[in-house]
Parts: C-alpha cells; sequence; structure tokens
C-alpha cells in the first residue's frame, strides 16, 4: 500500500513540480551542459538498476539531480532512497516539509528549487504572501507558530550553525523527536541537492523565467 500511494505521489508531482522542473541540464547562458543529458540506453551495468528506479517514478526521464548523481551510482541509490523518505514518508507535515526546503532553495538562490518546490508548497497550504515575502528575502510576517519555527529553526541552524536553547524549546512545544530529526535531515538534504544543482549548472526548463534574477540579492 506504501509503495502505491509513493507511486501516485510521485504521479501527480512529476506533471509539474520537481521532477518536471529539473529534467532540463543546460544552463541558461548556452554553454555545453557539465553532465550531458543521458538516457536509458547510455547506462551502463552499475548505472541500470537505478536508472529503471527512477524511470518507475519519474515522468520526465533522469532530470535534474538525477543526471549527475547516476554519474555515481552507489551514491546515486543511497541518495534515492534518502529522497524518498524525505520527500514521501517524512513525519513532518508536507506544508511544513516543503517550507523548509523552500528556505534552504531561498538561501542558495537555487533556481531549480524554487521553481520546483514554489508551487508544491503552496499545493499543500502554504500562504502566497509568505512564499513571496520569503521570495523577497525577507522573514514573512503573519506565520503560524508552526511555520514561524520552521522557519527559525532551519535558518539558525543553516546560517549560524546551531541551534539556540530557546528555538529547540519552541520547536519541542511544535514536533516531536523523530519531527525534529526529519527537519533537519530534509534542511540537510537540500543544501546537499542545490549544491549538486549549482555544480551540474542545472537550470529552469527552457522558456520559463529563472525565480532568481542576476544581481538580486
Amino acid at each position: 500500500m506504501k509503495s502505491a500511494l509513493f507511486l501516485s505521489s510521485i504521479a501527480i508531482a512529476a506533471a509539474g513540480g520537481w521532477f518536471a522542473a529539473t529534467m532540463f541540464a543546460a544552463p541558461a547562458t548556452g554553454k555545453e551542459p557539465r553532465f550531458p543529458q543521458l538516457t536509458m540506453d547510455q547506462l551502463n551495468d552499475a548505472q541500470k538498476p537505478l536508472g529503471e528506479q527512477i524511470m518507475k517514478v519519474s515522468s520526465v526521464g533522469l532530470g535534474g539531480p538525477y543526471n549527475p548523481m547516476i554519474r555515481s551510482p552507489v551514491l546515486g541509490q543511497r541518495l534515492y532512497d534518502l529522497f524518498y523518505y524525505l520527500r514521501w514518508q517524512t513525519s513532518v507535515p508536507t506544508k511544513l516539509n516543503e517550507f523548509a526546503i523552500l528556505v534552504i532553495g531561498r538561501q542558495w538562490r537555487s533556481q531549480v528549487e524554487w521553481y520546483a518546490h514554489a508551487p508544491l508548497a503552496a499545493k499543500a497550504g502554504l500562504n502566497a504572501e509568505i512564499i513571496a515575502e520569503l521570495k523577497a528575502g525577507k522573514r514573512p510576517s503573519n506565520m503560524a507558530e508552526d511555520e514561524a519555527v520552521v522557519y527559525d529553526f532551519v535558518t539558525e541552524l543553516t546560517t549560524t550553525q546551531k541551534v539556540s536553547d530557546e528555538t529547540y524549546a519552541r520547536a519541542k512545544k511544535v514536533f516531536n523527536d523523530q519531527q525534529i530529526v526529519d527537519l533537519t535531515a530534509v534542511s540537510g538534504n537540500y543544501v546537499m541537492v542545490a549544491m549538486m544543482l549549482a555544480m551540474a549548472e542545472e537550470t529552469v526548463p527552457p522558456g520559463k523565467e529563472p525565480p532568481f534574477k542576476v544581481g538580486e540579492k
């Protein structure tokens, strides 16, 4: 049942979310992609098992971070399994999980992360004003307590490399231990994803406006 639910959820997201947003590897500058897009028939024996798993859940092929990841198939498999949990089995409610991802996407000005996850966050119920203020580099106003905890917890941890006693105490009032661990993990995971996308010079699909413009802070 969990597997079926997972596949169903991925299929919905693939129509307009993370996978669809990240299938294009060519950078906006017109340079040759650092990692030319692979197809299944180009995969070697070590890569094919992971490629087959990706193709079962992705309607857009081996795009996005999968394209560089599959170059290191053992690591790629471990990361795929981690993505599976942190997106579809995490104990953190979807709205708050997506909000945490957006906080990281904004910190990194990750075009692909923001392009993919802002719509998913909105669909999960995150207020459009919160998304807009975060995109503008502001601490969103009018956040509910659980949203404010996510913003402050993730921001503190990633910018000061610690979580203050005060912020941790606030988190404990909103989340249980598993949720605090999962929130920390999804934040760190999407720093890694942002790094992978930046290194590979991933960008938004052709014809789409990058969320963050050159010269913007």
